[in-house]
């Protein structure tokens, strides 16, 4: 299962520059759609385009690693 670390980068970001961020901030800088970011952030499962992605890269100055992470399942 792939985790999106979005809430945490925000998180990270917010604490740096001393104020909120809001999804709707984030969609308006990077032309994604406030429901995307929505789902990204709080549906597990969501399956975001690899446009997305790049974006959210961009704007947080991250690499893909720090974006998302890989889960693996349970052994079973």
């Amino acid at each position: 299962m792939l985790r999106f670390r979005l809430k945490e980068l925000i998180a990270e970001r917010e604490f740096a520059q001393g104020r909120v961020i809001t999804l709707v901030e984030i969609a308006e800088v990077t032309g994604i759609h406030r429901m995307t970011l929505s789902k990204l952030a709080n549906h597990r499962g969501y399956n975001p385009t690899a446009d997305v992605l790049d974006k959210l890269c961009a704007y947080f100055s991250c690499r893909i690693d720090q974006l998302v992470e890989h889960i693996p399942p349970p052994s079973e």
